[in-house]
């Protein structure tokens, strides 16, 4: 592994280079078959129609099918950037990474601020129905109160804490189960939806469209088409970091999309849309489930449940291996950047899923609070959306002035000039995303969310300013296959 030093120095406790920290590394463990499942099981098919589907019916009706469809190009073309982006520069901290490895520390630490915003605002939303389902599918004529709820919550992170801090191997495995049956029901209700459409089928009808639900539509649509980039932030726990990462996300990317466009076609096909956009029914994947297998909630219920539990921990995986490599590179506390004797972020997994408690104890028990966090987690879409904005500018600026700032790695511009259009165009239709969602945004979700928006992207200045002041440097991750090379995992620990 060869080194070179980037930003404002080593600091003076350096997790990675001293005697203790030589151990706080990740460990090579992933293969192709473990990435692939992460990559589906994050984006969770089943958890994600069933919580956007109503949102979206009452937005745009049947227009939400194309609006999904359009912004699944940009997200199609951003797996390939990603793909691009990870050949050369394999890291935990992967988006935010690339960012200072092609435009800089400024604008790097401005994207770890997105980034952190874009995935931890996208977990309570999981935790919650969590906690929700399974009160529906063991008691559902129960109303529980409040505390009940909470105890649900608090089993459910203390179930996705097992596997993260039992490291990444546990965490692949333990996911695998979860990913086989949610093909196996998405196979099956997609079948069965299939059989019964003679007999459900409701009519089909588009009317005119509503332009502005729509572009809402397509901001929440980020929520249900990420995930499949958890392999990028795994980078330094595969086996071939420059082969396998982005491989996998594109493959998880395709599969999901193409059960979306099987499933929300036949849910608004067999389910009247009045139900599906009804306030009073939260849950419009059971209720198309409950049309054409009467009686049986717990057929959809099981799934669904199995597909949130599994994307509360892989949604956290992100983010701490994101927090991990910041504390790495001393951004924030080094401590984040230390790991337990089964190489997994300790410290930044127990402060994730510590905070989402919180947050979600605020929610439940204080009305006043609980208002204001239920319209920042309203955030998430676009916070996804603008962090998928800031990777594809990254690959607009590498294919195009190309990699400057190493002497380790002299790289020239790229010239793939399709890749550079796809990103341009990607870049172009986010941005535009973004801008009108100030506008369309409060019509959809209420009153305060541009502020709450513009307030957070503000706060976003003072991070970048205030990281800025540590004296932090970039970690290399080389990227060797550890299976060309046996001896490569100790050697292939990061250096600055």
């Amino acid at each position: 592994m060869t080194e070179a030093a980037i930003g404002e120095g080593a600091p003076r406790n350096d997790p990675v280079n001293d005697a203790e920290g030589g151990r706080h590394r990740l460990s090579q463990v992933l293969h192709l078959t473990d990435l692939f499942p992460l990559s589906v099981s994050s984006i969770g098919p089943v958890f994600s129609v069933a919580a956007t589907g109503g949102v979206m019916a009452a937005d745009a009706g049947w227009w939400t099918l194309p609006a999904i469809a359009a912004l699944a190009l940009p997200f199609v073309i951003a797996g390939f950037v990603f793909r691009l982006l990870n050949k050369h520069f394999p890291h935990a901290g992967a988006s935010y990474h690339w960012s200072a490895r092609v435009m800089g520390g400024r604008v790097s630490r401005y994207q770890a601020w997105i980034l952190i915003l874009a995935y931890f605002t996208s977990i309570p939303p999981i935790a919650i129905p969590a906690a929700s389902y399974t009160l529906a599918l063991i008691a559902p004529h129960y109303h529980a109160p409040e505390v009940v709820q909470m105890a649900l919550v608090l089993f459910w992170i203390c179930f996705a804490a097992i596997p993260l801090l039992l490291g990444a191997r546990p965490t692949a495995q333990i996911t695998k189960a979860f990913f086989v049956l949610e093909m196996v029901s998405l196979v099956a209700f997609g079948v069965l939806g299939l059989v019964k459409l003679h007999q459900v089928g409701v009519p089909v009808h588009f009317g005119p469209a509503p332009i502005g639900g729509m572009l809402v539509v397509a901001v929440v649509a980020a929520t249900v088409l990420d995930g499949w980039e958890i392999d990028s932030y795994a980078a330094e726990e595969s086996t071939r970091p420059r082969k396998d990462p982005g491989l996998s996300g594109l493959v998880g990317a395709f599969l999901a999309l193409g059960f979306y466009a099987i499933l929300y076609p036949l849910m608004f096909a067999e389910t009247p849309m009045r139900l599906l956009a009804s306030p009073n029914d939260s849950d419009p994947l059971a209720l198309w489930a409950h049309r054409i297998l009467p009686g049986e909630h717990w057929a959809i219920l099981i799934p669904i449940l199995g597909s949130t539990a599994g994307g509360l921990w892989l949604t956290t995986y992100i983010l701490t291996r994101a927090l991990y490599a910041m504390g790495r590179e001393n951004l924030i506390p080094t401590s984040f950047g230390r790991t337990n004797r089964h190489r997994a972020p300790q410290l930044a997994t127990l402060v994730v899923l510590g905070a989402t408690l919180v947050v979600v104890a605020l929610e439940t028990f204080v009305s006043s609070l609980g208002s204001f966090f239920t319209l920042v987690l309203s955030a998430a879409g676009f916070f996804l959306l603008a962090e998928f904005f800031l990777d594809c500018l990254t690959a607009v600026v590498f294919l195009t002035v190309g990699h400057r700032r190493l002497p380790d790695v002299a790289l020239q511009p790229h010239r793939h000039r399709w890749l550079l259009a796809g990103a341009l165009f990607s870049c172009l239709m986010m941005g535009a995303l973004l801008v009108t969602f100030f506008f369309e945004g409060p019509k959809a979700i209420g009153g305060g969310i541009d502020q709450t928006l513009a307030v957070m992207i503000v706060l976003g200045v003072g991070f970048a300013w205030l990281t800025g002041r540590r004296r932090s440097r970039t970690v290399v991750f080389e990227g060797r296959d550890v299976e060309e090379e046996p001896e490569a995992q100790a050697l292939s620990a990061p250096t600055t």
